[in-house]
């Protein structure tokens, strides 16, 4: 038994980092579908034992940047496990609650994504059954308990399929063994042969590199069935997080304890409809049928490695599992894009592509048709699926589309290149990456390296990488400068202030302010009590010294401490009764209901002190004016692109504000200009604005209220533009429809007037379906539509200067780089957005007869220096001599007509610039031995001078500087002599 015990524990620790290959097995019990599974797992923990259940979060994180995708049930909770939960929101209230969270792993730390397919068992998304109890409403025992009842008497599993693992103890960091769990499976009856020890790596989990984290225990199930020697799986996983993993590695004991399970719905399913694999379920089984149906390959039979000839069942696999991903992160706002998140999510789809197209022979528009099968399996459980499946299908079908179209010309780009190389030559870095996810056309490198492969052709790796480098430090200068680090009360201090009975910062003060009648702000005074200060690294000091940098926590505030992207409020406070010390306060940022205030204090400051809080009211008015401004713009592009467009965030300061807003399409110049309209109609309107504090609950089925995927505080705050709060609220209200209502925290205008104008300065589609605006306020604005107006009269002038004609190229040229100079200018104004699309569209316009003008003043010119070189050149196989013009494509022009004048002559010509470069063309005749090639004639001139030469072996061109123009000359005549 020892024997047979040690084996199955070598298997397990395997199992723990990589999920075992399904057998074919039976269960004694019924096989019941996938969504009665989930639905049985909720019900017995909200009946049996009165857990609450929450909806599933979306995939895309909330307000975590350390995320790319929600890859664990336990993500939506965070706030609560780091003690920094609103202590008004719903989720402040959770003691024990259960969900199935839809999960992606792909990209980022956990990554799934290369081996789905390879195998039977990984998938990009999956579904995880959790239950989790808060601060310790139970632990252990209880969770121990609740889930050998759910899977034995339940479920129906027999006991004797299942094993467990605890926490075996650390002897390095000092950690002891969960005993406590291993006596509870033991009093649950499960054999001490099936109760397994492991260490730091398999059981105890950590959910960052500091934080909660603790001992955890996971059942697992027995494939061989009692058949020779055991085949385990992990099935739940039930972590008891006690202790928080701090900056300096220690561990320290957690506050408060909390229970965090997670089992995956998937390979539960496959247990229970005793399947030998994920795939073989009733939750994959629809999209197999239809995958079969629609490409008339062999039906799905589960084949792997080298059996699954023709890779059909591995292509079965990545179909099925990425077009649900796609559909779920679609149906969430995350669409295909160029970086993060999105970036992963292109890859997905194109993957996808590859797989149905090349190995199932897929028809065009094929991944897109499946969507309504994914709706149909999980639509049920996640209503936005329902809700978005035209979008998703759109979006699928048209970036399927797109690189089906990207691939043919990938291929002709390659077949031109390689048939360019030599017989041992690398296929170019610069080419491939040109054709990559990081190009222009978005084809996976992979795929490239072997599609070069099929040809015999080797890639230049180093010169790949190099390029990579280049791409992330280029990206890396190009992103958005990372917030400067404030300080932030962790989970001990909270928990401590907590222990002591400090209440949450009062910060209702932060609305107390009035409009006067000559229209100016009156920000109101506050008093408060420093309850506590805190050092630089977050410790808690009775007092402060001058030069100081520290955080201050006062029972009441009138700052606003950013969030729901309006920036912090700035300012300073002073002692009572001192006013001359001034101590300034950069930030203010809330940590589970407190308001932390950064300062630098210049003299002694200590606990127990009375302040007065002084708010900066130009930055305030500034932060003001732009969140009612984003209020008013949410408004008007609804009402400009239909009531199904959604806010996707914003972020504002006094400068500018930024808008991420969902569209089908790129704006137009006209919807950009009908936006601002309603805008500047409700701004000229002076609407009132409205803000009350009601009960989240009466918010929740209000036609048209706004809310955006975060976690409200209750009573929550109404922002009402023009109506009043409870009117628009009322049960049969339709002003939600007709004008701006949202819940909002932040803090806005009395009256709309003091926004003055919104102009849009600039938009960029971000990934498809999602565009960012940004936009400016006020005077900024009126300066903006000023310069507008000024260079669209420059515009108009170049165009009465180009209609009037030019009367030599000298002039034609100045009016072409006039208006290339505007161009540049107009891309980079800060000028009503709409305007500058209106006017890059007319200067590409006037760029075109510019051009063509040229072209034909220069064609004009060459038939007039061709027929003065032919009279001074009228004998011989060569003509080599110096000409005037102002372009290289004026003295390319020269040398084509000369030599269609002449084809038995071969020409070179030098045209020396007012600059002090030269410019070369040449072009060798028609008869020329095959080793006189232009290109080798050109550079053989231009390496000369200084420069470089380009072209074919009949025709090219080339630069250089020289001041001893014959030199250069003689070099030519030389060539070509030795040649002819």
């Amino acid at each position: 038994m020892a024997a047979s015990v040690a084996a199955a524990a070598g298997r397990l620790r395997r199992a723990v980092g990589r999920s075992c290959p399904w057998q074919q097995f039976s269960t004694e019990s019924c096989s019941p579908h996938g969504a009665a599974v989930r639905d049985t797992f909720l019900s017995f923990f909200r009946d049996r034992h009165g857990h609450r259940l929450v909806p599933s979060a979306s995939v895309r994180p909330r307000g975590d940047h350390s995320l790319l995708f929600v890859n664990a049930g336990m993500n939506q909770f965070k706030p609560i496990f780091l003690g920094t939960v609103d202590p008004r929101s719903e989720m402040a209230g959770f003691r024990r609650v259960a969900n199935s969270q839809k999960c992606v792993r792909a990209g980022g730390r956990h990554n799934d994504l290369e081996d789905v397919g390879r195998d039977l068992s990984h998938h990009t998304f999956f579904e995880m059954l959790g239950n989790w109890a808060f601060g310790g409403d139970y632990f252990k025992e209880e969770a121990c308990g609740m889930a050998w009842e759910l899977l034995t008497q339940v479920y129906g599993i027999p006991e004797d399929r299942l094993w467990v693992s605890y926490f075996g103890g650390d002897s390095k960091t000092g950690l002891a063994p969960d005993l406590e769990t291993r006596d509870i499976w033991l009093s649950l009856g499960v054999p001490a042969g099936r109760v397994l020890s492991f260490g730091l790596q398999e059981n105890f989990w950590e959910m960052g590199d500091t934080g909660p984290c603790g001992p955890c225990t996971e059942i697992h199930y027995d494939l061989a069935g009692g058949v020779g020697a055991p085949q385990l799986v992990e099935l739940w996983n039930l972590v008891f997080m006690q202790h928080s993993r701090e900056a300096d590695g220690s561990l320290q004991p957690l506050p408060q304890r909390h229970v965090d399970t997670g089992m995956g719905l998937e390979r539960l399913v496959a247990v229970l409809q005793g399947k030998r694999s994920t795939y073989d379920t009733d939750l994959f089984s629809p999209l197999l049928s239809a995958i079969h149906q629609g490409c008339g390959v062999p039906p799905y039979s589960g084949r792997v490695g080298p059996a699954d000839e023709g890779r059909i069942d591995t292509a079965y696999r990545v179909v099925a599992d990425h077009i649900r991903t796609l559909s779920v992160c679609i149906a969430d706002g995350v669409f295909p894009g160029m970086s993060g998140a999105p970036l992963i999510l292109r890859r997905i789809l194109r993957r996808a592509v590859r797989f149905s197209t090349e190995v199932l022979r897929a028809p065009p528009g094929f991944l897109g048709s499946l969507v309504p099968v994914v709706v149909e399996t999980l639509g049920a459980a996640y209503p936005e699926l329902e809700k978005n499946s035209a979008q998703i299908t759109s979006l699928v079908s048209e970036d399927e589309a797109a690189f089906l179209a990207s691939l043919q010309r990938g291929r002709r780009i390659i077949d031109r290149t390689v048939k360019r190389l030599g017989p041992s030559d690398l296929f170019p870095a610069e080419v491939a990456w040109s054709l990559s996810l990081s190009g222009n056309l978005g084809i996976p490198l992979d795929l490239v390296e072997l599609m070069l492969a099929e040809k015999g052709v080797h890639l230049d790796t180093e010169g790949l990488e190099e390029l990579a480098q280049k791409e992330a430090q280029h990206r890396a200068r190009q992103a958005e400068p990372v917030p400067e680090e404030g300080l932030c009360l962790d989970v001990h201090a909270l928990e401590e202030l907590h222990r002591r009975g400090v209440p949450p910062t009062d910060d209702s003060p932060k609305y107390n302010y009035s409009l006067q009648p000559n229209g100016d702000y009156e920000f109101g005074l506050c008093e408060a009590q420093v309850l506590q200060l805190y050092s630089e690294d977050g410790t808690a000091v009775a007092s402060v010294g001058a030069g100081q940098r520290c955080g201050l926590l006062l029972d009441r505030t009138n700052f606003y401490a950013e969030q729901g992207g309006q920036a912090s409020d700035r300012g300073y406070l002073v002692r009572a009764g001192q006013q001359d010390v001034l101590f300034p306060v950069a930030r203010a940022q809330v940590c589970g209901g407190f308001i932390l205030h950064e300062a630098v204090a210049p003299e002694c400051l200590q606990v127990g002190e009375q302040v007065q809080l002084y708010v900066d009211k130009a930055w305030r008015m500034g932060c003001m004016v732009k969140h009612t401004a984003t209020h008013l713009l949410s408004w008007a592009l609804r009402e400009t692109l239909g009531p199904s467009t959604e806010q996707r965030g914003s972020h504002l300061n006094p400068e500018r504000l930024r808008f991420d807003v969902t569209t089908q399409v790129p704006l137009t110049a006209e919807q950009l200009r009908t936006v601002e309209g309603y805008v500047q109609e409700a701004v000229g309107q002076d609407k009132a604005v409205y803000m009350e504090e009601v009960p989240l609950a009466r918010t929740a089925h209000v036609p048209g209220l706004r809310s955006l995927d975060e976690v409200y505080p209750d009573p929550v705050r109404v922002v009402s533009v023009g109506v009043p709060v409870a009117h628009a609220l009322a049960p049969a209200s339709q002003a939600a429809l007709q004008t701006s209502v949202e819940l909002c925290c932040g803090t806005h205008l009395l009256r709309t007037g003091a926004v003055g104008d919104l102009v849009i300065i600039g938009d960029r589609q971000l990934v498809k379906g999602i565009t960012r605006l940004l936009a400016i306020t006020g005077e900024q604005a009126q300066q903006a539509r000023e310069l507008g107006q000024s260079l669209s009269q420059e515009v108009e002038a170049a165009r009465e200067r180009l209609s009037r004609g030019s009367r030599d190229l000298p002039e034609a040229h100045r009016l072409s780089k006039d208006i290339g100079r505007l161009t540049e200018v107009i891309d980079s104004a800060v000028m009503p957005q709409w305007q500058r699309q209106e006017l890059q569209t007319t200067l590409k316009m006037l760029q075109r007869r510019a051009n063509t003008a040229i072209r034909k003043l220069e064609k004009g010119q060459a038939a007039e220096k061709s027929q003065e070189l032919l009279k001074r050149h009228s004998e011989g196989p060569l003509i080599v001599d110096a000409v005037s013009v102002e372009s290289l494509s004026a003295l390319v022009k020269v040398v084509r007509q000369l030599c269609e004048k002449a084809p038995s002559v071969s020409v070179l010509l030098l045209s020396p610039q007012p600059s002090g470069g030269v410019l070369c063309a040449c072009q060798v005749a028609q008869g020329a031995t095959p080793t006189f090639t232009a290109e080798a004639w050109a550079l053989a001139v231009c390496s000369r001078m200084g420069g470089k030469a380009w072209g074919s072996r009949v025709i090219a061109q080339g630069t250089g500087h020289t001041a001893d123009l014959e030199a250069a000359l003689g070099t030519a005549r030389a060539y070509a002599l030795s040649q002819l």
